[in-house]
C-alpha cells in the first residue's frame, strides 16, 4: 500500500484536499472495488493509520461451524489460525485483504470511483468557496463566444469558467478573442470538471465596486453610495452623501479634474456617469437627479403617489428628458417618484394654484403643518445662513421675499446659491394668506347708519332748563342768565 500512502499524501499536501474527504473518497474506492469482486461490500471494513500515511481494507467475518456464505462467515478452525485459540464460535474478526488479489474490473471500478469523489469532492470545495465571493469582482479574458454567450478564461487549468451570458452584458460593448474582462460574479454552478461562474457586466453592482477601488473615501465610510440605476453602456446615475460636512461627496466621486470618475468611466467602455448629492428633501433631490439638466424649480404635485413636475427653461428641456426619454426615466428611478418635466411656458398654462403645497407637505411627512413664519423654521434651511440673515434684519417670510424680489440682499457670508435654496424652500412650504377684513352686509350697514342718526338726533333733541326760575339753559353755562342762580352739571 506504499503507493497509496504516496497518493494519499499528495493529495492532501499538493493538491490541497481536507483529510477528511481524502478518507471518503478513499474509503468509497476501496468499497467499490470490494463490492465488484465479493457482490456485496456490507462487512468491508476501510482502517487508516493514525498519521494518514496508510490504509487497509478488511473482510469482517462471523466465527461459525459450518461455513454457508464465505464472504461473511468463517470456519471455527480457520478462525483460531488467524486469531489464536481464545476465539469462539459466534465471534466476528477482521480479515485483512489485499487489493491486489481483487478482479481487473474491480480495480477499474475502484480507480473511477476515486476519481469521480475526488472530482465531487473538488467542485464542492470550489462551490463553497466562489459562493461566498458572490457579489466581488474578477477578471478573466475573452475565450469564446457561442450564441452571442462569451466564455471566459479565468485560470486554475479550466476547472473554474466564466460565463457571461448575452443578458448581462453591456449593450454597447464589444470584445475579440483574448481581451481582458472585468465583471461581477452573480451566480456559480457546477459542470462536469468543476464549476461555472456566472458573470455580469450590467450590474449596477459592478459600478459600485469600480468606484468604491477608486475612491478612498467610499472604502472608508466618509461617501456614502444611497443609490445607483443604470442602463448599462448608456448612462448611470449615482447618488451619494457624506457623513462629515466638510467633504463634497460628488467632489470625492470625481476627483482632482475628473481623474477618479474618468477612471470608472474607461472601465465601463465609456458609459456616461452622473454622480449627484442625495438630499432627503424630495423636491431637491428631484432636481438633482435631472442632471446635466438645470431645473429652475420642482412642485410636488401629489405626494401620496410621488407625483413631481420639474420646470426648465426651453433650452434645458431635451437635456432634462434626455435621449428617447433615458434622462428622465432614470430619474423616476432613482428617486422612486414619477417626475413630469414641462418647460416655463408648458409650466404656465397648467393651473399650478391647484397644488396645495401645504396640504402636500401634510401628506408627505404624516403629520400637521404648523405655521411659521421665520426663515430659521423652514425644513432643510441651513442654520447657519438662517442666523447670517437674521443678525442682518431678514428674519420672517415676507421681509426675505420683498428683499430677495428687488435683489437687495447682500449679507457677507451668504451666496446667491444658498439665497436661491432659501426661496426655493419658502416656495415649496409656505402658502401665504392675506388677511381680510370681515365682509360688511347691506343689512348690518343701515341698522349702524340708522343707530348713528338716532343718536344724533337724541343728541339734538336734548334741552336743559333752570331749576328755579325754568330758563332755557346749555351745558356750558355756570348761573342762569334769568335769575342768576349758580348751577353744576353732573354726569349721571
Amino acid at each position: 500500500m506504499s503507493e497509496m500512502a504516496e497518493a494519499i499524501r499528495a493529495l492532501i499536501s499538493e493538491k490541497g484536499y481536507s483529510e477528511d474527504s481524502v478518507k471518503q473518497t478513499i474509503e468509497k474506492a476501496l468499497k467499490a472495488a470490494y463490492k465488484r469482486t465479493y457482490g456485496d461490500d456490507e462487512n468491508a471494513i476501510v482502517k487508516f493509520s493514525d498519521d494518514m500515511s496508510d490504509v487497509s481494507i478488511y473482510s469482517r467475518k462471523v466465527v461459525v461451524d459450518g461455513v454457508y456464505d464465505p464472504v461473511k462467515e468463517i470456519e471455527l478452525e480457520d478462525a483460531r489460525k488467524l486469531a489464536g485459540d481464545e476465539v469462539e464460535e459466534g465471534d466476528e474478526i477482521d480479515i485483512l485483504e489485499d487489493p491486489k488479489t481483487f478482479d481487473r474490473s474491480a480495480v477499474t471500478v475502484g480507480k473511477q470511483t476515486a476519481h469521480q469523489g475526488l472530482n465531487e469532492t473538488y467542485k464542492t470545495s470550489l462551490m463553497n468557496e466562489y459562493k461566498d465571493k458572490i457579489g466581488e469582482m474578477i477578471i478573466g479574458y475573452h475565450q469564446r463566444e457561442r450564441n452571442g454567450n462569451i466564455f471566459v478564461d479565468l485560470g486554475n487549468a479550466g476547472r473554474i469558467e466564466g460565463f457571461l451570458p448575452t443578458k448581462f452584458q453591456s449593450k454597447l460593448e464589444v470584445y475579440e478573442k483574448g481581451d481582458r474582462i472585468k465583471a461581477l460574479i452573480v451566480d456559480v454552478k457546477p459542470t462536469n470538471t468543476g464549476i461555472q461562474l456566472v458573470l455580469s457586466r450590467s450590474d449596477t453592482k459592478l459600478v459600485s465596486s469600480i468606484l468604491e477601488k477608486e475612491v478612498p473615501e467610499i472604502a472608508d465610510g466618509t461617501v456614502e453610495i444611497n443609490r445607483i440605476v443604470r442602463d448599462a453602456g448608456y448612462r448611470t446615475k449615482i447618488a451619494v452623501s457624506s457623513a462629515r460636512e466638510e467633504v463634497d461627496p460628488v467632489g470625492a466621486c470625481v476627483g482632482l479634474r475628473g481623474v477618479r470618475i474618468q477612471n470608472v468611466i474607461r472601465e465601463l467602455m465609456n458609459e456616461k456617469i452622473d454622480v449627484l448629492k442625495w438630499d432627503a428633501d424630495p423636491a431637491v433631490f428631484i432636481k438633482n437627479a435631472l442632471s446635466p439638466a438645470q431645473v429652475e424649480r420642482v412642485i410636488i404635485t401629489d405626494a401620496d403617489k410621488k407625483q413631481a413636475l420639474a420646470i426648465v427653461e426651453d433650452s434645458q428641456f431635451s437635456l432634462a428628458i434626455g435621449r428617447q426619454g433615458q434622462n428622465v426615466r432614470l430619474a423616476n428611478r432613482l428617486c422612486d417618484w414619477n417626475i413630469d418635466v414641462k418647460t416655463i411656458e408648458q409650466a404656465e398654462e397648467l393651473d399650478l394654484s391647484s397644488f396645495n403645497t401645504v396640504q402636500n407637505a401634510r401628506n408627505l411627512f404624516n403629520d400637521d403643518v404648523e405655521e411659521i413664519s421665520k426663515i430659521s423654521e423652514l425644513p432643510g434651511v441651513d442654520a447657519e445662513v438662517a442666523e447670517l440673515l437674521k443678525a442682518a434684519g431678514i428674519e420672517e417670510f415676507q421681509d426675505f421675499v420683498e428683499a430677495y424680489d428687488n435683489g437687495t440682499i447682500n449679507v457677507e457670508g451668504v451666496s446667491k446659491e444658498a439665497l436661491d435654496k432659501i426661496n426655493q424652500l419658502i416656495n415649496e412650504n409656505v402658502e401665504f394668506v392675506e388677511e381680510e377684513e370681515p365682509e360688511t352686509t347691506a343689512e348690518a350697514a343701515a341698522e349702524e347708519t340708522q343707530a348713528e342718526e338716532t343718536k344724533a338726533a337724541a343728541e339734538e333733541e336734548e334741552e336743559y332748563f333752570c331749576p328755579e326760575c325754568g330758563a332755557k339753559i346749555t351745558l356750558d353755562m355756570t348761573h342762569c342768565p334769568k335769575c342768576g342762580v349758580e348751577f353744576e352739571f353732573e354726569e349721571e
